[in-house]
């Protein structure tokens, strides 16, 4: 983490990156809404959709052993970890680290094998680590939801550019760094427009341009986009 802060500390200060005192006060004010909103919706989410995610957990232990949580250290803002929740969709005690982690290396340096048959960005052996109920899961989306708990605690936001797993920094850019401006959220512009279809650096573009341009107004319109994205089970994998 100290590193990480360290190379984004740097960028900042070669790129003599500044910020208005009027946008710093508007983004405060922004900042501080969109976190109450937060709090609101994943707790009113949590509460309604505690019978859901009963039945989704009692069908991941019943499809496979191993625990209900994928429980991973990922990355939030400003480089800082945190322990990332998902309902599991894969088997247990099997090296998907390592696997995903030479799966980055490459992805990120945009090295041709990342694209699986279906035009997604994915590591090839995950189709036969995927239990079957994980595969319901990722086709909608289901396996994020405990991410909402994420969002209560403030880890993460409803929009922002996705949490990625701490390793995966290993292979930014010194410009990557941006994305981590920002707290990590369950949706974002790259997730309504190509999700595992996009290229590394197209996804951090993206991230970016939400950075850039945020605004709650942006983050409602992001919400409602997501949701057809999600029932058509667009480039998920």
């Amino acid at each position: 983490m100290l590193e990480t802060q360290s190379r984004m500390a740097t960028w900042y200060k070669d790129t003599s990156y500044t910020v208005r005192e009027n946008t710093q006060r508007n983004m405060a004010v922004y900042e501080q809404v969109k976190r109450v909103l937060d709090v609101m919706l994943a707790g009113i989410l949590l509460v309604v959709l505690s019978p859901l995610l009963l039945v989704v957990a009692m069908a991941i232990k019943l499809d496979s052993p191993g625990p209900v949580l994928f429980v991973q250290r990922r990355t939030g803002r400003y480089g800082r970890p945190f322990n990332f929740f998902k309902f599991r969709s894969m088997s247990y005690n099997q090296n998907h680290v390592n696997v995903h982690r030479e799966f980055v290396r490459h992805y990120a340096n945009g090295v041709d094998g990342t694209m699986a048959t279906n035009g997604l960005h994915k590591p090839q052996s995950n189709g036969r680590v995927i239990t079957r109920v994980g595969k319901f899961l990722r086709q909608s989306s289901l396996d994020e939801l405990p991410q909402l708990y994420n969002i209560l605690r403030g880890d993460m936001s409803f929009v922002g550019p996705r949490a990625w797993a701490d390793y995966e920094l290993e292979n930014y850019q010194d410009w990557h760094f941006r994305r981590l401006e920002v707290p990590p959220g369950l949706t974002g512009l790259a997730q309504i427009n190509g999700r595992s279809a996009l290229s590394f650096d197209e996804i951090i573009r993206l991230d970016i341009d939400y950075i850039d341009n945020r605004s709650i107004w942006m983050d409602v319109k992001i919400l409602l986009k997501t949701f057809p994205v999600v029932l058509a089970g667009n480039n998920t994998g």
